[in-house]
């Protein structure tokens, strides 16, 4: 089953031929995307298309009329540094350095929200708490974020953080992260040992060790904020820390390796959700850096780069291409 939404970054395109036939995860449609000498390197990554598909379509379209009045726009106007990575500012917080894997489930929306909301605890700390939010925990007990491994929604994820609380946990096995960890363990050979895709298990409201208290395990966020322009986007890292977006999934970012990720084909496939922890220049393009929930294995050790600041003028929250982030800070 997949979900797609519209919200997207806002990109130049370099457009494959019109009418290719190429399968997207051929060698010769990996090499027609390489002979266009774009800024990013293609390998075949996937053996099995559907197996991409169900990793990349985790966001589920919501009304945006619900989301208008969360729009923020800072009134500052403080110098922007061309460079900023969230881990070396933070350099304390692990969990900001951390990849997880959602293996064979699409639960970005949820991996995506729990580790910005990680990161978000440990930095206003100042840098003295680290905790860990239970993907699993956000995953299987948010009824109304969506679908669980079929797809959620995001903003409702950190609503849900709001009213409800999530507990501490993190990877599989991990018991020293928290009260509850992720049900499935990493890929192997991510991605192609994941295409068996589960079902969302149960909501159990008690921690993986019965002696500890699952109320006493329970975090929770504050304000909810949406950021529409770039610059907004880079002061809310700055001040606060990674944010969760949605992003358009083309069919070419399958066989995405390296380098600053943009379009080749004007074929949509999905939504996917991710962390951006920060930016740069690279040869004159500007960038996002972004962490992906796929494991280290997979693209830039984890990461990818996707282009960034082209026509950014033109994003909004009434246009079908515009770029959303949830936001939230730790209760104190």
């Amino acid at each position: 089953m997949m979900h797609s939404c519209r919200f997207a970054f806002l990109f130049a395109t370099i457009l494959v031929a019109a009418g290719s036939k190429l399968h997207p995860l051929s060698d010769e449609y990996v090499a027609e995307i390489n002979r266009k000498h774009t800024t990013w390197k293609a390998e075949r990554v996937f053996d099995d298309w559907d197996t991409f598909k169900m990793i990349a379509s985790g966001v589920v379209k919501r009304p945006l009329s619900e989301r208008t009045n969360y729009i923020y726009s800072f009134e500052e106007d403080s110098e922007i540094p061309d460079f900023f990575d969230a881990a070396e500012a933070w350099p304390k917080c692990e969990s900001i350095k951390q990849i997880r894997d959602q293996s064979k489930c699409g639960a970005c929306w949820a991996f995506a929200a729990v580790q910005a909301m990680s990161d978000r605890i440990c930095i206003h700390s100042g840098q003295t708490k680290q905790v860990y939010i239970s993907a699993q925990d956000l995953l299987t007990c948010c009824e109304r974020c969506g679908d669980g491994c079929f797809g959620g929604d995001p903003f409702s994820a950190w609503d849900y953080w709001w009213s409800n609380g999530i507990v501490t946990g993190g990877l599989y096995n991990a018991a020293d992260q928290g009260c509850k960890s992720y049900f499935l363990s990493e890929c192997d050979d991510h991605p192609n040992k994941c295409r068996d895709y589960v079902g969302t298990p149960q909501c159990v409201k008690t921690c993986d060790d019965r002696s500890r208290s699952y109320n006493d395990s329970l975090a929770f966020g504050e304000l909810i904020k949406v950021f529409i322009k770039e610059e907004d986007i880079q002061r809310e890292i700055m001040n606060n820390g990674p944010v969760e977006a949605t992003y358009t999934v083309y069919e070419d970012f399958a066989s995405y390796k390296s380098g600053i990720y943009q379009p080749t084909t004007d074929v949509e496939i999905s939504s996917h959700a991710v962390k951006i922890v920060g930016w740069g220049v690279e040869d004159g393009v500007k960038y996002w850096k972004i962490a992906n929930s796929w494991n280290t294995r997979w693209g830039e050790d984890g990461y990818f780069r996707m282009i960034r600041g082209v026509n950014s003028s033109a994003l909004n929250i009434t246009s079908s291409q515009g770029l959303l982030m949830y936001i939230k800070s730790h209760r104190q």
